[in-house]
Parts: C-alpha cells; sequence; structure tokens
C-alpha cells in the first residue's frame, strides 16, 4: 500500500466511524485504480469491486436496456463516494446498474469483503451504508420524475440550472451529446431545443460549450 493510498483512506467520509482495528483493515484493503473516459466500470458481466470514492474525475451511473437504450441516473464526482452496485453490497436489493467514466477517472476502492464484513459488524457502518443507498435512490426518483413527468423543455432547463448552480459558472463545456447523455435523450432533440432556447435569448452554443444567458429566464421554465 503507497503512502498516498493510506492518505486518502483517512479522508474517507465514514473513516472516523471506524475502529482502530476497522482502519487497519481498510487501509491494508483499500488500492487506487484509473478508468479512461468512456471505460466500463461496473456492470456488464463485470464483478463488483466494492465500495468505491472518487478521487478525480466523474462517473455516471445508468440504467441500460435489453435494446441499449439508456437512462442516466445519478452522477459521481469528486470526493463522493457510492456503493457500486446495489445488489453486490446489499443483498436485499435486487437491482443493478451499470456505470462508467465519462472522463478519465481515478477511484479508491475499498475491497468489497471487507466493506461487508465491516458494514456487518459496526452498527453505525451499516447505518451509514443504508444512508447512502437512500441518499443514491432519492437521487433516483429525482431522475425517474423529471423523465417521467416534465416536458422536454422543462427537463433540459432544469438540468442547464442544476450545472449553474453546481458549478458556480454560465459557461458548460459540454457537448449535445454529453448533455443527451444525461437527460436520457437524443442529441438531435437537445440540439434542436438548445437551438430554440437560443432563439429566445436563453442560451448561445458554441462547440463544445453552452453559455447560460439568462439563468432567471430558464428558471422561469421550472
Amino acid at each position: 500500500m503507497s503512502v498516498r493510498t493510506e492518505e486518502l483512506c483517512r479522508r474517507l467520509p465514514y473513516w472516523e466511524l471506524l475502529t482502530e482495528k476497522e482502519k487497519k483493515l481498510v487501509s491494508e484493503n483499500s488500492y487506487l485504480r484509473r478508468f479512461t473516459s468512456g471505460e466500463l466500470v461496473h456492470g456488464g458481466g463485470r464483478d463488483c469491486l466494492g465500495q468505491v470514492t472518487v478521487i478525480s474525475g466523474e462517473l455516471r451511473n445508468y440504467l441500460l436496456s435489453d435494446e441499449g437504450k439508456e437512462v442516466t441516473l445519478f452522477m459521481l464526482r469528486r470526493g463522493e463516494p457510492c456503493v457500486l452496485s446495489s445488489s453486490c453490497i446489499l443483498s436485499q436489493l435486487t437491482f443493478d446498474t451499470q456505470i462508467s467514466a465519462t472522463e478519465d477517472t481515478e477511484l479508491l476502492i475499498v475491497s468489497l469483503g471487507v466493506f461487508q464484513r465491516i458494514s456487518e459488524e459496526n452498527t453505525d457502518m451499516k447505518l451509514y451504508t443504508y444512508e447512502l443507498a437512500l441518499e443514491r435512490f432519492s437521487q433516483v426518483m429525482e431522475t425517474m420524475q423529471r423523465i417521467l413527468f416534465l416536458s422536454f423543455d422543462r427537463r433540459l432547463a432544469a438540468f442547464l440550472v442544476d450545472e449553474y448552480e453546481r458549478t458556480g459558472s454560465p459557461e458548460l463545456r459540454m457537448t449535445h451529446e454529453q448533455i443527451a447523455a444525461r437527460i436520457s435523450s437524443a442529441r438531435e432533440v437537445v440540439a434542436r431545443m438548445l437551438k430554440r432556447f437560443s432563439a429566445e435569448g436563453l442560451v448561445e452554443s458554441e462547440r463544445g460549450m453552452i453559455r447560460l444567458t439568462d439563468i432567471e429566464g430558464l428558471r422561469s421554465l421550472l
């Protein structure tokens, strides 16, 4: 185990919930792994890696139908932990998802067996694991509500406003295809709606970037 890995383990959000013995166990059974943009991290028959925390980069968690249609459930960014697959860590849940890197990404991974063991023996960790799963499930429900109940213009406006509030910048460096993947739509549909937004003075589009020119106007669509 490298010094860097040991230091990153100490930054885990649940580190202080562990006993000294458990901290040693986590440190000895954690490792760093890099994934390139577009690489599959979990799903498609791959074994469960365990509990991951994003060190750098970004992950996309999504459902994949038999026909190849994707529905993005939530994103994971720097510093955010996740139980990769609910079914491989929480045995009570049986659904599974796919996870891929949307950019070059580095993950800190705690081995499955160790994380499961600690979660079973440490009451605080068990509660943490379920709260984390509940948080992700809440994100999934919000996503599904938008897909099912919001018109596409409102869905796109909500996404643009969310990104503005998250980054603090009116300039979103994303392609139409990347936006389409995030909001579970087609690139052509996104392009048409952004063209309409541009005509209404809400946004300006450049190659690989969307500039939000009227935030309040976008919020008025929600």
